[in-house]
């Protein structure tokens, strides 16, 4: 565990990870990739844990990958050796209900990881933001296939392609996000539905959670051929080149 990530396990068999990292906007570093990821796992093997919520601090979900702590570990080995994806493999594999509760920046991941949510609740500061091409890189997490079916490919193109910026209202219009919620209260709405997601039959919900999700393969096949291209991407002059402007303050993803 890093202190960069807290959890709390409530009575009411609620799971609540809260990402702690205030001075870079809450940007993932490796451990912190590893510690949520590890926290997931572990969700599914406590029989008191009936639901999870993720959840930032007031004005950051989280700012995404901490690019130069990615940048440092891509150098080091492979994509596919890198805390982010497995964190990514297990976040579509968790079977206990994900709720995210989102105020602020949810940029890259921030944004890609409410795909996998059951529900997802947002304060009037949430904004999201995909900048994967900007980077020189590709979508993850399944995006490029679950984001089109979730919101159609004209708009996912915008938001993939573009980069374009989504707000809060426009999160809850798109169907990323199920409900606009005062700052002051959105951490508690999304605790509270997940309590009554926890105090329901396990088997029913994780039966249903199953026939709503649909092929399973298909979404883990979407997320090994966004590896593939991710690891080519990543060793490219186009992703090196953005990732230094990004280093250097020239570009702001």
């Amino acid at each position: 565990m890093t202190g960069h990530v807290t959890i709390e396990d409530r009575p009411d068999g609620v799971r609540l990870i809260r990402l702690n990292r205030p001075e870079k906007k809450n940007a993932l570093t490796g451990a912190m990739y590893d510690a949520v990821r590890g926290v997931l796992a572990e969700a599914d093997a406590t029989e008191s844990v009936g639901a999870v919520v993720l959840a930032g601090l007031p004005g950051a979900f989280t700012a995404g990958n901490d690019l130069a702590d990615f940048v440092e570990a891509s150098r080091a080995g492979s994509f596919f050796e890198m805390p982010a994806l497995h964190f990514i493999r297990q976040l579509a594999r968790t079977r206990t209900p994900l709720v995210a509760a989102i105020d602020g920046l949810a940029v890259g991941v921030g944004t890609t990881l409410t795909l996998h949510c059951d529900l997802v609740f947002v304060g009037p500061q949430a904004r999201f933001r995909m900048p994967f091409v900007e980077l020189g890189l590709v979508p993850e997490a399944a995006a490029s296939l679950l984001l089109p079916r979730r919101i159609g490919l004209a708009r996912a193109s915008a938001l993939l392609l573009l980069s374009e910026s989504v707000n809060a209202e426009e999160a809850v219009s798109l169907g990323i996000a199920n409900a606009l919620v005062p700052s002051d209260g959105l951490e508690a709405q999304a605790l509270a539905q997940a309590a009554r997601l926890a105090a329901l039959p396990r088997e029913a919900v994780a039966a249903t959670r199953r026939l709503m999700r649909g092929n399973q393969q298909e979404v883990e096949d979407a997320i090994e051929a966004e590896a593939q291209a991710f690891e080519a991407r990543l060793r490219s002059p186009e992703a090196r080149d953005a990732f230094t402007r990004f280093l250097s303050g020239a570009r702001k993803p």
